[in-house]
């Protein structure tokens, strides 16, 4: 029998699209060499030690968790024996201005209903479960097409069968915000359906739709966390890409896609060095890619640099980490977010000003988790402001005085809404877009590359296979977009379309 070949594949980076790629790639017998920029893996996803505190800097739960537990099945032995994964119960702990509040079930759309009616009574109740009824339908029929497969073309849509009842059950033309007024009479609904257009960095005045499947996603999915923080899954997954074969090599910056004849055949690192390739998978913004490692003009290139040029940037995060001493008041649950009292103003100030956000809503992660304190009368914090992109055409987050005042009246906002934070407080860090952008190379700090907003924002992003021979994209700003689960099927989903190359001479 015919041994088949063996494909040498470089991987620009080491998030985790890049890594799940690499390892099953490497799995089936391909030579896979990642080269990362930094001095570390993971990309975003990170928990990080500061005293006697560990912080999720990144993700902060685990979605879709089926997506890693295949990778790892798949590439060797089972990840529910190499860590621990609990439910988080309630996924969510929303509050309002009006003192009124509601808590999220995980993974139980009876008790949400349940706590609805409680908090808002029969009708309210009735209004979201009809909605996530529309919002599972619209699941089943984007998963397929939309997430789980490559999206070429408009085109490759129109050949589905039921295509007429498809469009008109993920509605393209109507937007997060205008679906949510149709479906959610009740104001406190639509700020929770409004929230999920800023999981893809977006305003949910112009996201599409068919974003409310994410509402969806997490009620039958789950929302689960790993004990020790969110960066133990970067390790895990860093881990077996060295079970399985897959080369390292750390502070070594990829500064060029050498290209010959419209194919890509190589890189050339920071210090001269080049190495030849048959195939290229970029873990990149996809600005960066298309703008900064591929030189001059390239006709191949014109629709997707006029595409980046076009597409919004999506939101960045001014972040708080807090270690706080443990005193009576009640444990805040993992998730806690405090709505403000005009959440427009929040998209205007982000989208439409450019500047950080007055009265912002305020997303509050404490894990209860011995394994992220050194003390059992502590616990850590992770506070999460949305904001615009750090630069130019955005907001200059480089004045470090302007960052700790802004902090200040972040948390001033929190114990407005009766949550102490002053009198037990051990240890504050900041870190703003700009340092998001210097740690993980992410152009002006924005955590998901381009937004979802418009209609034909899916068909946009930069798609897996480049319109370069030989290249690849995964990551956040690649289809099928951003958060992890999204970033692991993209490194599933390129894994498979260079699977084809075993049998191929490279060209």
């Amino acid at each position: 029998m015919e041994r088949p070949h063996i494909v040498k594949i470089v991987v620009i980076g080491a998030g985790m699209g890049g890594m799940t790629a690499a390892a099953r790639l490497a799995r089936s017998g391909h030579s896979v060499t990642v080269y990362e920029a930094s001095d570390t893996y993971g990309g975003k996803l990170r928990t990080e030690w500061i005293g006697k505190f560990a912080f999720d800097t990144g993700p902060s739960l685990l979605t879709l968790p089926a997506v890693y537990k295949d990778f790892f099945i798949r590439t060797g032995k089972p990840l529910g024996l190499l860590c621990e994964i609990t439910p988080v119960n309630p996924s969510f702990d929303y509050r309002f201005t009006d003192g009124t509040s509601v808590k999220f079930a995980n993974s139980s759309r009876h008790h949400t209903l349940n706590a609805i009616r409680e908090s808002y009574g029969d009708e309210v109740s009735g209004y979201w479960e009809n909605m996530m009824k529309r919002a599972t339908r619209m699941w089943d029929v984007s998963r397929e097409p939309f997430i789980e497969s490559e999206l070429r073309s408009p085109l490759s849509l129109l050949k589905r069968r039921s295509l007429v009842r498809d469009i008109l059950t993920i509605a393209p033309w109507k937007s997060l915000r205008t679906f949510a007024n149709e479906q959610l009479p009740d104001q406190h609904l639509r700020f929770i359906l409004d929230r999920y257009a800023t999981y893809s960095g977006s305003d949910p005045r112009r996201a599409p739709a068919v974003l409310a499947t994410i509402a969806y996603v997490e009620e039958a999915f789950g929302a689960w966390h790993i004990k020790g923080g969110l960066g133990t899954l970067a390790q895990l997954v860093q881990q077996r890409c060295v079970d399985v074969g897959v080369n390292f090599h750390f502070n070594s910056r990829v500064k060029q896609i050498i290209i010959k004849k419209g194919v890509a055949e190589g890189v050339v690192l920071a210090d001269g060095s080049e190495i030849t390739a048959d195939r290229i998978v970029a873990n990149a913004d996809a600005e960066l890619i298309y703008n900064q490692l591929i030189l001059g003009e390239n006709r191949k290139l014109r629709k997707v640099r006029k595409n980046l040029k076009a597409a919004d940037t999506s939101i960045a995060g001014f972040t708080l980490l807090l270690g706080l001493r443990k005193n009576e008041s009640p444990k805040l649950s993992h998730h806690t977010i405090l709505f403000p009292e005009d959440y427009d103003a929040e998209f205007n100030s982000i989208f439409n000003d450019k500047k950080p956000v007055e009265k912002p809503t305020i997303y509050i992660c404490s894990p209860d988790d011995d394994a992220m304190v050194k003390s059992p009368d502590l616990e850590s914090w992770s506070v999460l402001v949305n904001a615009p992109f750090h630069g130019v055409n955005g907001f200059d987050w480089s004045d470090e005085k302007f960052a700790r005042d802004y902090a200040q009246k972040i948390i001033d906002q929190i114990e407005a809404r009766g949550i102490s934070v002053r009198d037990r407080l051990e240890t504050l860090s900041i870190r703003t877009p700009a340092d998001l952008e210097l740690s993980a190379n992410a152009p002006g700090g924005s955590i998901y590359g381009t937004s979802s907003n418009g209609a034909k924002a899916a068909f946009m992003r930069a798609k897996n296979r480049s319109p370069i021979k030989n290249l690849y994209c995964v990551g956040g700003s690649a289809h099928p977009g951003g958060g992890l689960p999204l970033v692991g099927m993209s490194g599933e989903i390129v894994a498979n379309a260079i699977g084809s190359a075993r049998n191929e001479q490279p060209k």
